[in-house]
């Protein structure tokens, strides 16, 4: 569609955590997050993202990065063309989503139908188990009483990990359960992980070292697959790393959003990886494109709401363990 001109809204959302959530190296009590709205008429175009902390992309530089381009915004521009304009991260992510709606409500079609798909379907998701002492975690994710599919985080050290794998699938014998480490390991302490990761029927092993040390894993035996997250953030990224993972996990705040992480993941397929996504701890309004994308995937991150003490309205559902978008939440039906 011809871009055309828009007025601009932009602010900062504080979004606190019901509870604190404790991941390798970091403890979050909220997840600030900076929405984009378009406005063209009577249609509206909006976005959230949260950027991702380890590369320093925050709300208020994002906030910032945005203010600086309102009059290139505003004169009017389509994806492609912001993709040349922004670095990959989640001031870029937050305008796509909005050029996305906008487009959608512009043409009376929902986004999934714009990017190509054939339709949508509930998605099988993870719901995550923040780190913490072994039988606390069971305790939660027992708790997830709907979930199928679970997603640990780990901390790194390996006796520990290795008891907090074994207490939650003694307690969930029948889930999928994948670990996040986080960056936590290196090439000397995972290999002392991976046979309790086995023994407890672990299915993927997420981030096992620091990015910019993916050399490490060389050598290392992949018996179960290796996913990248923090490691891989954009499609370049992707081009130069793909050879140390078997699955992609893509977040939208780390490439800069569904324009890009289509790409991604047609072009992981070509390289022969599985594709995964994944999401920050963002209200229905983050989770919304990334469950298009899910569409695209094998396996399906996007749990993130339900840490919020207030989400959104209207709002994803999770119901037997799969999450559901429809077009109220974002698209040709939503309002602002």
């Amino acid at each position: 569609m011809t871009a055309q001109p828009v007025e601009l809204e932009l602010h900062n959302e504080p979004l606190p955590l019901s509870a604190p959530f404790r991941i390798a190296g970091h403890v979050f009590s909220a997840m600030p997050a900076t929405v984009v709205t378009l406005r063209a008429g009577a249609h509206v175009g909006r976005g959230e993202a949260a950027g991702v902390y380890y590369t320093h992309d925050h709300p208020d530089t994002m906030l910032a990065t945005l203010e600086a381009m309102r009059p290139r915004i505003e004169a009017g521009l389509d994806r492609e063309t912001l993709r040349t304009l922004l670095p990959a991260g989640g001031a870029r992510n937050a305008l796509d989503a909005a050029l996305w709606e906008l487009e959608s409500q512009q043409a009376g079609m929902p986004v999934w139908q714009l990017a190509g798909l054939d339709g949508v379907r509930p998605l099988l998701t993870t719901f995550t188990v923040g780190a913490d002492d072994p039988a606390v975690m069971a305790d939660r994710a027992a708790a997830y009483t709907q979930a199928r599919a679970l997603k640990l985080k780990l901390t790194g050290d390996a006796d520990l990990d290795a008891a907090r794998v074994r207490a939650v699938r003694a307690r969930c014998p029948a889930a999928w359960i994948g670990v996040d480490a986080n960056q936590g390991y290196d090439g000397a302490s995972l290999p002392g992980l991976l046979p309790a990761l086995l023994e407890a029927g672990v299915a993927l092993l997420e981030q096992p070292c620091v990015r910019d040390r993916e050399h490490e894993l060389d050598g290392i035996a992949r018996a179960l697959p290796f996913a990248a997250d923090e490691s891989i953030l954009d499609l370049a990224e992707l081009e130069a790393r793909y050879d140390h993972f078997d699955v992609i996990n893509i977040k939208l705040d780390k490439c800069g959003g569904l324009t890009e992480g289509l790409l991604m993941a047609r072009r992981a397929r070509a390289l022969g990886k599985q594709v995964m996504v994944g999401n920050m701890c963002g209200t229905s309004l983050a989770a919304a494109p990334a469950f298009v994308l899910g569409q695209c995937c094998d396996v399906v991150d996007l749990d993130g709401p339900i840490f919020l003490r207030q989400d959104r309205t209207p709002s994803v559902r999770y119901t037997d363990g799969h999450i559901w978008c429809g077009d109220e939440v974002w698209g040709p039906s939503a309002t602002a």
